[in-house]
């Protein structure tokens, strides 16, 4: 059986005769990091897309047409479906995800039903989703492709999606233990989901309008 790279490291540092200096260290440092969390949990307003990654408030840039353009393709044609269906709740990139030491807006999110019936009307800050969906910029891919991808697995989320809006191709990721196993990746085919029930859509619908409009129809009958 292999370990991850977490297990490794606590193999490493568990091994280490400085480990109680490097606990009094980590926990020094991981009390500012919160209190510094805790200031921009206050403070961050709702026209802003912001979030906290590894004690640092990181605030997106606008976002190019082609990035919002592709976002609301699949989150037409994926909330219509859940919908439609009363299997959870389809969220915009404004739902706070807030992880264990992260706080971040993905560009599209999935909650199961049983999660979502937990969720209130003045609720701002919400658990690991069941699915993330990352549509791809320069200044967010590297982010997307290795802190997020990391995070996304050790909180539990089944299912991670990487968009990449430029070569119109989707990665799908399905969590196996974990760590994510590239289960497909393409710029044609149909993209089934792993964690939504029956959500099939062909990887087309996600950047051309006619093909979204056609598949849209055909979710809602």
């Amino acid at each position: 059986m292999t370990t991850s790279s977490g297990d490794d490291l606590l193999y490493e540092l568990m091994r280490s005769p400085r480990l109680a200096i490097l606990r009094e260290k980590i926990d020094f440092a991981l009390g500012e990091e919160q209190r510094q969390r805790e200031h921009f949990i206050e403070t961050v307003r709702e026209d802003q897309k912001a979030e906290f990654i590894n004690g640092e408030v990181v605030v997106q840039s606008p976002a190019k047409y082609q990035h919002t353009t592709t976002v609301t393709h699949l989150l037409t044609l994926l909330h219509a479906f859940v919908s439609a269906r009363g299997l959870g709740v389809a969220g915009t990139e404004k739902m706070l995800v807030s992880l264990s030491r992260n706080d971040y807006e993905p560009d599209m999110c999935y909650f199961s039903e049983s999660k979502a019936a937990l969720f209130t009307g003045d609720q701002m800050r919400f658990p690991a989703p069941d699915l993330v969906v990352e549509v791809l910029s320069p200044s967010t891919e590297h982010t997307d492709r290795t802190i997020k991808f990391e995070d996304y697995a050790a909180h539990g989320v089944g299912e991670y999606w990487i968009i990449d809006p430029e070569t119109e191709s989707v990665e799908q990721y399905a969590l196996a233990g974990e760590r994510y196993e590239l289960a497909m990746k393409s710029r044609s085919g149909q993209l089934t989901s792993v964690v939504v029930p029956g959500f099939e859509i062909p990887v087309r619908a996600i950047f051309d309008k006619d093909e979204n409009l056609k598949t849209l129809k055909a979710l809602l009958n």
